[in-house]
């Protein structure tokens, strides 16, 4: 448990990674800690030993910018997303490809496992969510109803739910079991780039409005209004015990925030680059930050 979040976000680096050939897009860290996957601009997804900063797999196959990679949370597969109009299914022991997921009809901007590595979420620029069973590779539901390209998904932690942030300037809650949207959350006033739930049934929302909301999903309530970052923002990621908000944005900031209150609690600036993604370790100690590398977080 977290007894003084004021510590937390220590500004030393500790270890970077050789970088991809054009833009990281989505950075992710496996289950165990071990692993690290980057996707990029290059059409290429890098898989790395954390520890060590080697890389142990440079997996090759789509034919556009890879746009989002996870792990799954069993820690035996990855997805990744693509501007090629499709996401791919992976082994984690050999990089293999176990499926390639076809149906949407335009650019794959997010892509994100469910809970219990059964299901894979996906959605882009044609307006639609697309839930497929990973076993088979076939597609089980499609979701619609945002008015502009999808950028970012997140399954609750429960499986029971997904929400979805589009250039619509919304976020979507679906309910997984009955295919239709069980909420709809206003207030931002720029494209939604990421969204994230806590434990707890928080879900967080950045935008290109320079904000971020805090949400309660249950029953559709503002809980916190996040104003610090001085341009939009790229990723939000909670702790695993729901404690802890870290933020990053197109300001080169990366932010830490105090769930309890709604207070911005560390400052990392002048970071060299734009950081376009944010993970805590497992362990909570450790804040992946992409493409700059591995902060400290206490």
């Amino acid at each position: 448990m977290w007894k003084n979040p004021s510590e937390y976000l220590a500004t030393a680096t500790v270890k970077y990674f050789q970088r991809h050939k054009g833009e990281v897009n989505s950075v992710a860290l496996s289950p165990d800690g071990q692993l690290v996957l980057t996707c990029s601009d290059d059409s290429r997804i890098h898989v790395w030993e954390a520890k060590s900063g080697l890389l142990k797999h440079k997996v090759t196959g789509h034919t556009g910018p890879v746009k989002s990679c996870c792990f799954s949370p069993d820690g035996a597969l990855f997805a990744s997303s693509s501007h090629d109009c499709t996401l791919r299914i992976w082994t984690v022991e050999k990089a293999d490809c176990l499926h390639v997921l076809t149906g949407h009809s335009k650019s794959v901007e997010t892509v994100c496992f469910s809970p219990d590595s059964m299901y894979v979420v996906s959605g882009g620029w044609d307006r639609l969510i697309i839930l497929w069973e990973v076993q088979t590779g076939q597609q089980q539901k499609i979701f619609s109803g945002h008015e502009d390209a999808i950028q970012c998904s997140a399954f609750s932690t429960d499986g029971l739910c997904i929400a979805t942030g589009s250039w619509d300037y919304t976020v979507r809650l679906w309910n997984v079991c009955s295919s239709i949207t069980d909420r709809v959350f206003e207030g931002h006033k720029g494209n939604v780039s990421c969204v994230c739930f806590s434990v707890s049934g928080m879900l967080a929302s950045g935008s290109w409005d320079k904000t971020i909301r805090v949400w309660n999903s249950r029953s559709g309530t503002l809980i916190f209004l996040l104003t610090g970052h001085v341009d939009w923002l790229r990723t939000v990621s909670f702790s695993r015990d729901g404690i802890l908000l870290a933020s990053t944005g197109h300001d080169r900031m990366v932010r830490l925030w105090d769930c309890e209150n709604g207070k911005s609690i560390k400052l990392l600036k002048g970071v060299p680059e734009v950081t376009y993604t944010c993970v805590f370790s497992p362990e909570g100690t450790l804040l992946l930050t992409g493409p700059m590398g591995l902060c400290e977080s206490r």
